[in-house]
This record gives structure tokens, sequence and C-alpha cells, in this order.
């Protein structure tokens, strides 16, 4: 995925087709989530930090793997209510994932 590689292929291959693999596609998307994570939690209140604590974990779950009895399901989605990016690229991850 890195660009030299794919100019590489365009220059001396230009009829190929680019494929990506998935384990690099979910590594980069969750690279973003970290990233976009960290930047809500530093721009948080202290309320909404307290909101965003072990958020991390919680976003790397598929939905399906949440465990009610641990109220995981609430708290992802009051944190993600906090910002609109991140439940974006909360449920584009696990679209992604799936592929």
């Amino acid at each position: 995925m890195a660009s030299a590689y794919y100019a590489a292929t365009r220059k001396n291959v230009p009829d190929a087709k680019h494929v990506f693999d998935r384990f690099h596609i979910v590594k980069l998307m969750n690279e973003k989530l970290t990233r976009l994570r960290r930047e809500l939690q530093n721009e948080a209140d202290k309320t909404g930090r307290k909101v965003l604590m072990g958020l991390r974990w919680l976003l790397w779950k598929f939905r399906g793997d949440l465990d009610d009895s641990k109220n995981e399901r609430s708290r992802l989605m009051d944190a993600l209510g906090l910002n609109p990016s991140l439940a974006i690229a909360c449920y584009l991850k696990e679209d992604l994932a799936q592929i």
C-alpha cells in the first residue's frame, strides 16, 4: 500500500489491478481510530474524560462482542455520542473488517 510500490506497479504493469489486503486496511483504520480517540480525549473536559476512560478497547471490539453485563454497549454509545467523527470511524472500521 506504500506509494512507492503503487507508483512502480503503475509504471511497470499499467494494466494490473490493485488489490489491498484486509489486514493492512484494518490496521490503518485502527491507527486512525486511535489517533482520533487521543485527540478527543485531550480536548475533553473532566466529564468527557470520564466517559472516554477505557474506550480504546471498546472501539476495537466488534459490536456483537460487547458485554452487556459490563455495560460496554452503553459506555461505547455514550462515548460515540460525544463526537460524530469518532462514531463514523468506529462503524467504518467494523464494516471494513467484515470484507
